[in-house]
């Protein structure tokens, strides 16, 4: 029979070992293989690697948001591109069926490309223009922003800044660049790897895909590029957005000067 002193003694001796074991884990195979080796269980693995002091790093500090937001619509137009693939049949998301040999997805007629969704945003009201392309092209993007314009003329919006990312058809496209000039509009570009300077844009790419694009059951592609002048005309002017304490974007579009 054990003496007491003995009782008293083991816990210590274990969590000795226990230490001895967690150093050599941690130079043999790392943090994550020393959980294991302890003898701990997983969920307290963390606290003994933090008194040990070779837990992982703390996360650095992430950057605080840059929200802002123009005074008067026109004052900034965000740009950018989003695609869509196309289909001739309805995929898994609608179907749930994931396997593959009954469409012979891996025949080249099967393959039909994407749609290039062109948008801008005005900063201020949020009022969008978007048009479905099959390209990204120079040609194709400089027609696109000229209708983009007198769109939001029709709606008495004078642009004057436009903001895109630095995509060879928006910052190497003489094309855009003429047009732009004669319209005294300056272009401005985002900083590279930093999209959400365009976030505008970028969150209604987010909004778009998941409520028209995604949001209902299609045949094909055709039905679902018919259905986006619909909804594009519901979003501005009867869907409540959040940033706009719930009201269209077409609400202030009529309330220009605030």
């Amino acid at each position: 029979m054990l003496q007491p002193s003995a009782l008293l003694a083991a816990p210590a001796r274990a969590r000795a070992r226990a230490g001895d074991l967690r150093v050599q884990a941690q130079d043999r195979l790392g943090t994550e293989a020393c959980r294991g080796t302890t003898g701990f269980a997983h969920w307290t693995g963390w606290k003994v690697l933090k008194r040990a002091g070779i837990s992982r790093r703390p996360r650095a500090a992430e950057e605080p948001a840059n929200r802002y937001e123009w005074p008067c619509p026109g004052d900034l137009l965000h740009m950018d591109t989003g695609r869509y693939t196309r289909f001739e049949r309805p995929g898994h998301r609608v179907t749930g069926d994931r396997s593959q040999r009954s469409r012979n997805w891996m025949r080249s007629e099967t393959r039909v490309g994407y749609d290039c969704a062109h948008a801008v945003v005005d900063d201020h009201s949020r009022l969008a223009f978007v048009e479905l392309h099959n390209d990204e092209k120079a040609a194709t993007v400089t027609a696109f922003v000229e209708r983009a314009l007198d769109y939001y003329a029709r709606h008495g919006i004078v642009a004057k800044r436009v903001m895109t990312d630095n995509g060879f058809s928006y910052v190497k496209n003489r094309s855009l660049t003429e047009l732009l000039a004669r319209n005294g509009i300056r272009h401005l570009t985002t900083q590279p790897y930093r999209p959400r300077a365009n976030g505008k844009v970028e969150r209604f790419h987010q909004t778009m895909a998941p409520e028209w694009a995604y949001g209902l059951a299609y045949r094909t592609h055709r039905h679902r590029n018919a259905a986006l002048p619909h909804w594009l005309n519901n979003c501005n002017t009867r869907r409540p957005h959040s940033s706009l304490t719930d009201r269209p974007p077409i609400s202030r579009v009529h309330n220009v000067r605030g």
